[in-house]
């Protein structure tokens, strides 16, 4: 398993600043990317729904990944926020560093 983890989470865009600020302040991530203007489709209590999300992508560290999904789960405005978790295999060993040191 690797030491290193990317979370994907998406959130409406007016709460996306504010969570990924806390999440990096709150030393749960060491960088996370906000893109904006995502089209999520997804069936939700028997309907399909239709929004634009931002994306937020988070650099963090495997040990760090359960407690970042307790936050994101206590801070996120949607019932069942989208949080998953894919593993780092490989990159910049320096960019790894610096990963290691801000996670």
């Amino acid at each position: 398993m690797s030491a290193f983890r990317v979370a994907l989470v998406s959130i409406p865009t007016k709460q996306a600043e504010r969570l990924a600020e806390e999440l990096i302040e709150n030393h749960y991530a060491a960088c996370v990317n906000v893109i904006r203007d995502v089209q999520s489709m997804y069936r939700w209590e028997g309907d399909i729904r239709r929004d634009t999300e931002a994306l937020l992508i988070i650099k963090t560290a495997a040990n760090k990944i359960e407690s970042l999904i307790k936050y994101v789960r206590e801070n996120h405005p949607h019932d069942i926020p989208e949080v998953l978790s894919l593993d780092i295999s490989e990159g910049n060993p320096d960019y790894l560093n610096w990963l290691h040191k801000e996670s």
